[in-house]
């Protein structure tokens, strides 16, 4: 898929487990593994300025499109 999620090197940064950031975000771990695994097929922009509010970084920092 050429959208990899970097949310992994965010949690890293901030040294935040993927539990607090699942509560702070509002989201299930299952759907925050979807999510850093790169199987979702889509993320509401809802979520994505919650992630980026609290990892206080930005979307492109999250995302990114790597050619096939």
């Amino acid at each position: 898929m050429p959208i990899v999620v970097h949310i992994d090197v965010e949690l890293a940064k901030q040294k935040m487990s993927v539990g607090e950031f699942a509560d702070r975000v509002g989201l299930t771990p299952a759907n925050v593994a979807v999510l850093k695994n790169g199987r979702a097929k889509a993320v509401r922009f809802s979520t994505l300025e919650a992630m980026c509010r609290v990892l206080s970084c930005q979307p492109g920092d999250l995302l990114e499109f790597v050619e096939d």
